[in-house]
């Protein structure tokens, strides 16, 4: 099966993809709204994206791209994230003055560059492919940050290994369909709200998951695009497709403007 991610070979996105869809083909995209593009088109039939890590938080573009997009989460995956610094086969770490990564890894990993203040976050696209500039441009005064199999596919020297803030660093994946498709056991449901900006909305939306008992195991709010001052409320609560989550979905559209159930999945 072909499995658009985003990201170089090497990256934590392929390693995902490789777990969640055994035997998969691996389409590169260098956007994340490419990925969606390829998805939409109906060119590859599933895709992977980081949604969210447990150090830098959520992914936020593609929070926007799920609420733009007309696609479906189907699975939701864990990966544990073990950052490295990779340089060229000979370069010293005294030499670096840059760290090349995705800016979200950088973000995992802000006690390595305060402990090291002569090496100077530098953004990348991405994981894997920080290594592989560095690599093929045979820099002697940078490294790229991402996986040991990164290391390996560019052929690049780890000069420190697990550089991420906490050792308990997840990034957890979801897996997208262009149809609504709801899994066996699935008990995990994302949706994405708008609130008019009155006394007591969101009270009255949370009210309707309390009245039932639902616990929420996530909630955030972002800027919505084209509405300054304004904001979309993402939630994620801890029942699947049944009676009481379908009776909670419907009263809240009945107190929000807008209503989109993202995915239905089981819970990693």
């Amino acid at each position: 099966m072909r499995v658009a991610i985003q990201g170089e070979p090497g990256s934590f996105s392929h390693e995902a993809a490789r777990r969640m869809v055994s035997g998969c083909s691996i389409v590169p995209c260098a956007r994340s709204a490419e990925v969606f593009d390829q998805l939409e088109s109906g060119r590859v039939p599933v895709a992977v994206i980081p949604i969210e890590n447990s150090l830098a938080g959520s992914v936020t573009e593609h929070l926007d791209l799920l609420l733009a997009r007309d696609v479906f989460i189907q699975r939701d995956f864990h990966l544990r994230i073990i950052h490295n610094l990779i340089a060229v086969p000979g370069v010293k770490k005294a030499e670096l003055r840059k760290a090349f990564s995705h800016p979200v890894a950088l973000d995992q990993c802000r006690d390595f560059f305060a402990k090291n203040p002569l090496i100077q976050a530098t953004p990348f696209y991405d994981t894997a492919g920080s290594v592989k500039h560095v690599i093929e441009s045979r820099m002697r005064d940078a490294a790229g940050i991402a996986s040991r199999h990164a290391a390996s596919v560019y052929k690049g020297r780890i000069l420190t290994a697990g550089i991420e803030d906490d050792k308990r660093n997840f990034t957890r994946f979801f897996l997208l369909r262009k149809k609504k498709r709801v899994l066996p056991g699935a008990n995990k449901t994302s949706i994405a709200f708008g609130l008019k900006n009155i006394p007591g909305a969101l009270h009255k939306a949370l009210g309707v998951f309390a009245q039932r008992d639902i616990s929420l195991s996530k909630i955030e709010s972002r800027p919505m695009r084209g509405h300054p001052w304004q904001y979309v409320f993402y939630a994620d609560f801890l029942r699947g497709d049944d009676k009481l989550a379908r009776g909670a979905l419907l009263q809240l559209r009945a107190v929000a403007d807008m209503v989109k159930v993202l995915g239905v999945y089981p819970a990693a």
